[in-house]
């Protein structure tokens, strides 16, 4: 997914920039990097050792999360991708099965680590256009009690997909026939706060509908690292273990708690400013794209920007010799606006897409 994509300090040393404030980097929203506020409550952080349990941030930041979500217990680990495995793990034994989307992040971006580390099977059903699962889809994935089969023991869901907030209705639906098939269900919540701001619900109605999920800091809200697993108190001290077992035990974490902590309190609310911007540049290009055979998509803070075949590189290199960077998918380039990306980075990549289609 991001072979060929160009390196912003690569793109800053070859322009000769000093300030990396001089980039506009629209490659996701995992570039953000922390503010002077957010570097402060990291230089203030108390630590302590967490793997014993005496990092005081680190416990604040779980208590804090447990509570915002309605959940029983909160696990703070390195990653997403960590926080997924690790409820994984808690939740199935070697030969059970994970029913999950064949488009979900789960599935396709992390290297099968279920399967490779605890020989669990990954079951991927279709999603619909929206990006849910249907109840009949889950229904007819789980397996019969055959010991030709691997035993069915959890629906893994995704929200946001592809930028998309899928519904609440949607969520329950494929939860309540997860229930009625004897399932436990996780949520793989990645962009968890820009689905909420979107539906325009409060955190813990989305936490509700899954048994357990995983919440990003990294991305939209701007931390350095650092995700947070939540659910109930027996699972997460199961993967409490497994993040060990895992290399995830970190001692002074609240170095980085500090910063997950300080994005919680004063960067969920932000995001809708994001979903703002993305609208904005979307409505740009819908009147530039499209009168050269291209097709635009918006959704939350993503867009998605399909330019004709021979707009495709040319138009990545011309945004580039303007500062900017934008994706090297094949045909469709992503572009995702964030913290880092103002009103004044937004007019310039605007102005730079219109320079461009402005003289085809």
């Amino acid at each position: 997914m991001y072979s060929g994509t160009e390196s912003a300090l690569a793109l800053a040393e070859q322009l000769g920039l000093s300030d990396q404030d001089a980039i506009c980097d629209l490659r996701s929203d995992t570039v953000t990097r922390p503010d002077a506020p957010m570097r402060a409550a990291i230089a203030e952080a108390k630590v302590g050792d967490d793997v014993y349990g005496d990092d005081p941030t680190v416990n604040a930041l779980e208590s804090h999360a447990a509570e915002l979500l309605g959940k029983e217990s909160a696990v703070f680990v390195a990653s997403g991708t960590q926080g997924n495995l690790c409820a994984l793990l808690a939740h199935c034994q070697r030969g059970e099965e994970i029913i999950v989307g064949s488009g979900y992040h789960v599935y396709i971006d992390e290297a099968a680590g279920a399967s490779v580390l605890g020989g669990i099977a990954l079951c991927p059903i279709a999603e619909d256009k929206d990006g849910a699962l249907s109840p009949k889809a889950i229904t007819a994935a789980v397996k019969p009690d055959d010991s030709h089969c691997p035993i069915s023991r959890l629906l893994s869901l995704e929200n946001t997909y592809h930028g998309s907030a899928i519904p609440m209705a949607r969520m329950e639906a494929a939860r309540d026939a997860a229930r009625r098939q004897g399932l436990a269900v996780h949520l793989d919540g990645a962009r968890f706060f820009n689905a909420t701001a979107a539906l325009g619900v409060p955190p813990g109605a989305l936490a509700a509908k899954a048994d357990t999920l995983s919440i990003c800091l990294s991305k939209g809200l701007g931390a350095p690292a650092g995700a947070l697993l939540l659910g109930p108190k027996d699972l997460m001290k199961s993967a409490r273990r497994w993040r060990k077992m895992l290399g995830g035990g970190m001692r002074q974490a609240g170095i980085l708690a500090a910063a997950g902590f300080y994005a919680l309190r004063h960067n969920v609310a932000r995001l809708a400013e994001d979903h703002a911007r993305a609208e904005a540049l979307s409505a740009t290009l819908m009147d530039l794209a499209s009168n050269h055979g291209g097709e635009v998509r918006q959704a939350t803070n993503m867009v998605f920007l399909t330019p004709s075949a021979q707009d495709h590189g040319p138009l990545r290199q011309h945004m580039k010799e303007r500062r900017i960077l934008i994706g090297a998918q094949w045909p469709t380039i992503r572009m995702v606006l964030h913290k880092d990306i103002d009103d004044e980075k937004l007019a310039r990549v605007q102005a730079a897409f219109e320079s461009y289609y402005g003289n085809r």
